[in-house]
């Protein structure tokens, strides 16, 4: 990758904590100039000082319609410019532009990081910020950041988005034959068993193979599991037959050997395919429904599978064939949401 072609953030630009996972945080750009309409004000920080103006008219193009995502001081986590080089390489001749939550590496100017350091402490102190999510802060070594596409939910934008991880839409190549539960659906009634036995709560959500059922009753009663789902027929009609995530499920069949005798845990195809399976699928609809919806995969990024995270899914696997998860044979699952039990 040609570092003279990355483009840098200016220095004072302003952002907004957005949200954060165990590896990165998300961050909202506050527009460039002109006034923030009221109906936007609700995202910012209250006492926010003013936005910087961006002289660079492509920078401000290039701003536009995203997020900026920082990389945590975590361990087994990719330097952003590989990053970005495996997502240019494995991930973008997947699908088309359309169809992604695109990855735009991005110089960060100096400061920026120990401004946003700052305020995460200063959030901890306050009680903003989850406890499962303080003490660990921005890295100070990450030089670059992430531009991604915002499909985030917006009052001005007029639309509404939901989110969910459509996981396994082929079964594993290491199930057994008569199986009765394909693999997300398996390794979600052993993991509820584990909570009934430990006294939490279990998880209902939707059998993945009703996400490419040619039968538009089976897409419906997945999307009755989609939180933020308010208008069920409307996602049902997006999502019955939809072209990106039949692509998905087509780059899943090419690449699955991701079972016990398929390709090693550390190599670059089982990164691959994993990520294709944790993916996030993102729908951003239109309020008044008359508009085109807006459909993108995201979280994308390849699976290191450093940190015990190759072996952890090989014992998975075989967990749910020794133990019977597969082929429904434990107690009290006889309400299976799996469309391999109806069939």
């Amino acid at each position: 990758m040609n570092q003279s072609r990355v483009p840098e953030l200016p220095t004072g630009i302003q952002l907004i904590y957005l949200a954060e996972g165990a590896a990165n945080i998300v961050y909202r750009i506050l527009p460039s100039s002109g006034d923030i309409p009221i109906s936007e004000l609700a995202h910012y920080a209250e006492g926010t000082p003013p936005p910087t103006e961006i002289e660079d008219p492509g920078l401000d193009r290039l701003l536009e319609g995203k997020l900026l995502r920082l990389r945590k001081d975590v361990k087994h986590a990719l330097p952003y410019k590989e990053n970005a080089w495996n997502f240019d390489r494995v991930i973008r001749p997947l699908f088309s532009p359309d169809e992604l939550v695109d990855q735009i590496l991005v110089f960060l100017p100096s400061g920026l990081v120990h401004q946003r350091n700052e305020q995460l402490r200063a959030d901890e102190k306050d009680g903003k910020r989850s406890e499962n999510r303080r003490g660990i802060y921005l890295s100070t070594a990450e030089p670059f950041g992430l531009l991604v596409t915002d499909m985030t939910s917006s009052p001005i934008s007029r639309f509404t988005t939901i989110e969910f991880k459509p996981k396994w839409l082929v079964q594993s190549p290491s199930a057994p034959a008569k199986s009765s539960r394909c693999r997300t659906c398996a390794l979600r009634e052993m993991k509820n068993q584990e909570a009934r036995n430990a006294g939490t709560k279990e998880v209902r959500s939707f059998c993945p193979l009703d996400l490419i059922s040619d039968k538009i009753e089976d897409v419906r009663r997945a999307t009755q599991f989609l939180k933020g789902c308010r208008d069920q027929s409307c996602v049902t009609r997006c999502l019955y037959q939809n072209s990106t995530i039949l692509k998905l499920q087509a780059h899943q069949s090419e690449m699955n050997d991701v079972g016990l005798y398929g390709q090693p845990p550390q190599s670059p195809s089982m990164s691959a395919s994993m990520s294709l399976r944790d993916c996030t699928m993102f729908i951003k609809i239109p309020y008044d429904k008359s508009g085109p919806f807006e459909v993108r995969l995201g979280d994308l990024d390849l699976k290191v599978p450093s940190g015990g995270k190759a072996q952890y899914w090989l014992d998975i696997e075989k967990r749910l064939i020794q133990d019977g998860w597969y082929v429904g044979e434990r107690m009290g699952l006889e309400g299976s949401e799996c469309a391999l039990a109806r069939s």
